[in-house]
């Protein structure tokens, strides 16, 4: 700003020079307001999207038991025991389970730790005992919620840089035309011994 101020009775200013200072006090109180003012806008519209999709998850997805009727055996894709290939292999297994509407389910299941046959434990589904993942909760959402806000607001704030480069630049183009078009009214052979000048 101090150099803003400076430049307002100097004589050498142009007046490109009073459009590049106006347009980066605008970029500047942009990024420093509306950014913001967008990330919050958009987190608080993401909010209450998530939130609702949490209340819709729980309601639509439950937790039913699971019984181990065999393993199933795959080739291993890698021989180095400590691969995820390796891990889970012995985890795939052909289970039975009962949905929340009373029908019975077959199908092959990916055991949240190593079992056996007969054994049990539970996986999320929804009404009709289809397999989906675990339904979101509120701190999740809150963390996507967060991540929603501060990633608009960066990119608001790219967006206006991105602007206030492509305005200097083009005042920069400018500038140089002038200088070109004054350059050739002063004469290409300015300040030359025996030019005339």
């Amino acid at each position: 700003m101090r150099g803003v101020w400076r430049w307002r009775r100097n004589p050498l200013r142009r007046r490109t020079d009073r459009i590049e200072a106006w347009v980066a006090l605008a970029a500047a109180l942009l990024i420093a307001l509306g950014a913001p003012f967008t990330g919050w806008l958009t987190a608080r519209t993401a909010h209450g999207a998530l939130l609702e999709t949490v209340r819709i998850q729980h309601q639509e997805r439950h937790l039913v038991w699971v019984t181990v009727d065999r393993l199933i055996s795959r080739a291993p894709l890698d021989p180095d025991p400590e691969t995820s290939s390796q891990r889970d292999a012995h985890r795939r297994v052909l289970g039975r389970w009962t949905a929340w509407d009373g029908s019975a389910h077959i199908g092959q299941l990916a055991a949240p730790r190593p079992v056996e046959t007969g054994e049990r434990f539970r996986i999320w589904t929804d009404d009709r005992g289809r397999v989906v993942p675990r339904p979101m909760d509120a701190d999740t959402a809150g963390a996507h919620t967060v991540l929603a806000g501060l990633g608009t607001a960066a990119g608001v704030g790219m967006m206006i840089e991105g602007a206030r480069r492509m305005v200097v630049w083009r005042l920069m183009v400018r500038r140089f035309r002038r200088w070109d078009q004054e350059w050739k009214r002063a004469g290409q052979d300015w300040g030359r011994a025996g030019a005339g000048s």
